[in-house]
């Protein structure tokens, strides 16, 4: 016959070796692998995961060799006098003289609007690439640059163009951004061709070239 303490250990319930372990706090399952952002696949500028960090990085240090704005010949390129003078006849005359588009870049930087130059610039170079690889590249650089919402040398573009270019760079292409560049042409056309024909910088541009011609005749 068991002694109390034996039936009272008898009548308390399974052996500890029966009951399901407890489950502490080390004990824990494991918590899930962070699930990657989803919004890696859009180009927001919003995700911050690791791939996307280390492909800005690359577009970074390769964007002074890969998007220069101006190819030394533009830089210093000394237009004629009747090239001078024929800037002030179109702005698409303006715009196809690498010498026009050096002195009219610089009279943007003046109004603190040389963005919409290099972004035009930049399009054009894109649209002449012929690799898709690095075609897929420089759009993404031209997007982070300069439709990023985030970027300090975003253009001014319209809702319409821009929800357009987020849905072209799923796939890009190097007519991107048509729409946009068409968008920056016609700003540049209505509002600082205008103030640049009346600048002091074209005035003597026009001055020179008088010069020339007189001390020539």
């Amino acid at each position: 016959m068991p002694t109390p303490p034996e039936a009272e250990k008898q009548h308390t319930g399974p052996e500890e070796g029966d009951q399901p372990p407890s489950m502490s706090s080390r004990d824990a399952a494991p918590p899930a692998p962070p699930r990657r952002n989803p919004c890696c696949l859009c180009w927001c500028c919003c995700c911050s995961c690791s791939w996307n960090e280390e492909r800005r990085r690359a577009w970074r240090a390769s964007r002074e060799s890969r998007l220069q704005p101006l190819p030394s010949c533009e830089a210093c390129a000394t237009p004629s006098p009747e090239e001078v003078r024929s800037w002030a006849q179109s702005f698409d005359k303006l715009m196809h003289s690498p010498a026009g588009r050096s002195v009219f870049r610089e009279f943007l930087r003046t109004e603190y609007s040389e963005e919409n130059m290099l972004f035009w610039l930049a399009c054009e170079e894109l649209k002449a690439e012929a690799n898709q690889h690095v075609v897929d590249e420089k759009a993404r650089l031209i997007y982070e640059d300069y439709v990023s919402i985030l970027s300090p040398k975003e253009v001014s573009l319209d809702s319409r163009v821009r929800e357009g270019v987020n849905k072209k760079m799923q796939e890009p292409s190097a007519h991107t951004f048509d729409d946009a560049q068409l968008q920056i042409y016609t700003l540049m056309h209505r509002d600082s061709y205008p103030r640049f024909l009346s600048s002091p910088a074209y005035r003597a541009l026009l001055l020179r070239g008088r010069s020339t011609s007189s001390s020539e005749a």
